[in-house]
């Protein structure tokens, strides 16, 4: 499947971070988006902890980064908790998604989602900011979504995540700032992960058009950018919060969106 538009190329990592002798932690960082922000922080000289429910993918990633992996359910308190507590840079990126009416959303998938989304976020907040207020210095970045700040139609377990998450990032920041942390979000729109992908190839299959008119018209109908953002434009993002040009800069949401909110 090919962009609309051609793929832009990220500004190499250590131009916009040095992370040397930082230690990073990363949730659902085996794929997608989480595996493109491991990557870009190791790059960067961070030693990171590559967190995600599928050990064996977190196992991969680890390796290709120089990092530890470490396999977890964030829908289990206990698992949290043993997790490291020594993390400088903290990225909330592990996420799931369901698809339903309101009428007919399954209860136990709405609370899972908040449990993974937002619960999980605040308990390793908590658990890392004492490192952070000790020595003066730390960067939690949280990857929300375009649905933290819109919402779509089917998503309420989603889009109440994340909303929630905005939300949560706003009081880390608050919070943090005498002590040298802040506390963002990233907050892309469909990025080009294989989820998306199978997406737009069922849809297009459903409906008889091109995958290119699924993009345009179905998935990117609001953005006035018709592409898919790459994983590596979004971690670009994460690196630039942490880097050294950035510590004014707290309780923000960066709309990653095509311009989706502009509207």
């Amino acid at each position: 499947m090919t962009n609309t538009f051609p793929t832009p190329v990220p500004p190499p990592p250590e131009a916009a971070a040095d992370l040397s002798g930082r230690t990073a932690m990363v949730t659902g960082g085996g794929s997608g988006i989480g595996r493109a922000c491991v990557l870009a922080l190791a790059r960067a000289g961070a030693a990171v902890h590559v967190v995600d429910r599928d050990g064996a993918a977190a196992e991969a990633v680890a390796r290709m980064a120089g990092g530890q992996a470490h396999e977890a359910d964030l829908a289990d308190r206990a698992a949290i908790d043993l997790l490291p507590s020594g993390v400088d840079v903290l990225v909330n990126n592990a996420g799931l998604q369901h698809v339903a009416p309101l009428t007919e959303f399954p209860a136990e998938r709405f609370e899972l989602i908040q449990k993974v989304m937002v619960t999980a976020p605040f308990l390793l907040m908590r658990r890392v900011l004492p490192h952070m207020y000790g020595q003066g210095w730390g960067r939690i970045v949280n990857v929300s979504s375009v649905h933290g700040l819109r919402a779509s139609a089917y998503k309420s377990a989603y889009v109440a995540a994340k909303h929630g998450l905005e939300g949560l990032s706003k009081v880390a920041a608050i919070e943090g700032a005498p002590h040298g942390v802040t506390s963002n979000c990233v907050s892309p729109g469909y990025v080009r992960t294989p989820l998306v992908e199978g997406q737009v190839r069922d849809q297009a299959a459903a409906h008889g058009i091109s995958e290119g008119d699924v993009l345009s018209e179905v998935m990117l109908a609001r953005s006035p950018v018709k592409r898919l953002l790459e994983p590596e434009e979004v971690a670009a993002a994460v690196l630039w919060l942490c880097g050294p040009h950035t510590g004014y800069l707290t309780g923000a949401s960066l709309p990653l969106d095509g311009g989706w909110t502009a509207g």
